[in-house]
């Protein structure tokens, strides 16, 4: 008797089989797909929530560049510079902010929106990418004397960084 109910099954399951062979094929594929190892691949850390400075951005470079732009400008001769950050570059990410109220009490979440990009890594989505604010900039050169030189250094600073003439001195070195 139980000979007779196994030998049903098998001709259901060889009928499924033959019928769906197809379909299993493709998931069958679709499954050893998913087991291959990504090759190539960057791995990225989780990225904390909230405005994230600029990694980037180092002021003793871009001292540097003006030097070495500044010195090239007729008269200035030898030339070193020192900018003052109010702030530094960074990023405004988007967040969710959901709210929940209680009778008269009311609970609120923010939470950063990410980016999934596969592999378990998540990206935060970047609304907005802010400047450096700088706040003062120093030039000392053997040229600062002369006040044409002078003029140039100081507009040359001023379209490089956005700061004021006012906030820009220009001194004569050694």
């Amino acid at each position: 008797m139980k000979e007779r109910a196994f030998a049903g099954w098998g001709k259901a399951l060889s009928g499924l089989f033959e019928r769906y062979k197809f379909v299993l094929l493709v998931i069958l594929a679709g499954a050893a797909l998913l087991l291959l190892p990504t090759a190539g691949e960057e791995k990225t850390q989780p990225i904390q929530t909230g405005e994230l400075s600029g990694g980037g951005f180092q002021v003793e470079d871009l001292e540097r560049k003006l030097e070495e732009a500044l010195s090239q400008v007729a008269g200035a001769g030898e030339v070193k510079v020192v900018l003052t950050v109010r702030s530094t570059a960074r990023q405004v990410l988007a967040q969710d902010g959901r709210s929940t109220q209680r009778g008269e009490e009311v609970d609120s979440t923010l939470t950063t929106v990410v980016v999934s990009q596969g592999s378990g890594t998540q990206e935060p989505v970047t609304i907005q990418q802010l400047s450096p604010q700088y706040q003062g900039a120093l030039v000392v050169c053997s040229g600062g004397g002369d006040p044409s030189v002078r003029l140039h250094i100081v507009e040359a600073v001023s379209a490089l960084t956005g700061l004021g003439a006012d906030k820009i001195s220009v001194c004569k070195g050694k």
